[in-house]
């Protein structure tokens, strides 16, 4: 399937949406290079020592977040595929804000009937990254803009999506609140799948210390277990994201 994605999008995207932080590594990277230029002995090797590790673990989180989003068929969707969605399915897609699949399930999967949500509020996402993303890319047509805490009422749904956007929701009570809703509002037989990044060895590996803006595995299955929700599967599409698909427990 043609994606229509640019060529490099994801890596790309993350130093736009988050260009402040990347002009001022790039500065210190120069301050430093002047410091190692001017120092001698043991001090120039402590400076050098500094570059060396900013840049080595700045460059390391770019070409994770390039192997993921760019060079993998993350965005081909094939990996939904095993879930059952097809013409006659009804399917929920939930995004915190960033929308970059919502056209991609049109056109993968049509003519399932497909409805979409945004639950971002710029008063608890105060990551300026958000506000850029939301910025440079257009909401889907007839995008609902939701509040966690009063999902709307209506429709049911064979699947539930949620991609890159859950761990938005920080309080851990909200997400329980959030997931039991969505529970609610699944057909028979129907399907959650939430895709994230974990805090885990790999992804600490990968991002550093931005491994703790993502929720550790233990904190997922709280949620679920919280929510009424049993995970039928847990799968890794590379070593640095995981999906959770989820269905009703029995009651």
């Amino acid at each position: 399937m043609d994606t229509g994605r640019r060529r490099f999008q994801g890596v790309l995207n993350i130093l736009h949406f988050n260009w402040p932080f990347f002009a001022a590594a790039l500065c210190s990277w120069v301050v430093l290079g002047i410091a190692a230029a001017l120092s001698e002995g043991w001090l120039r090797a402590l400076v050098v020592l500094l570059l060396t590790a900013s840049l080595f673990l700045t460059l390391l989180s770019l070409a994770v977040s390039l192997y993921i989003y760019d060079l993998t068929p993350l965005y081909q969707l094939n990996w939904l595929a095993p879930y059952g969605i097809d013409a006659r399915s009804k399917v929920l897609n939930i995004n915190a804000g960033f929308d970059e699949t919502s056209a991609l399930l049109q056109r993968r999967f049509a003519p399932a009937h497909l409805e979409v949500w945004d639950f971002y509020d710029a008063k608890k996402h105060t990551e300026p990254s958000i506000a850029r993303a939301r910025a440079a890319f257009p909401h889907y047509p007839a995008t609902k803009i939701i509040r966690t805490e009063a999902p709307p009422e209506g429709a049911s749904f064979s699947h539930i999506l949620l991609t890159f956007a859950a761990h938005e929701i920080r309080d851990d009570a909200e997400r329980v609140r959030f997931f039991t809703a969505l529970r609610a509002r699944l057909l028979p037989g129907g399907r959650i799948i939430v895709t994230e990044h974990l805090r885990d060895v790999a992804n600490g590996i990968a991002y550093h210390f931005g491994v703790l803006h993502f929720l550790p595995r233990s904190s997922w299955l709280r949620t679920f277990g919280a929510s009424g929700l049993e995970v039928e599967e847990e799968k890794k599409f590379t070593p640095f994201v995981t999906t959770f698909v989820l269905h009703a427990a029995a009651s």
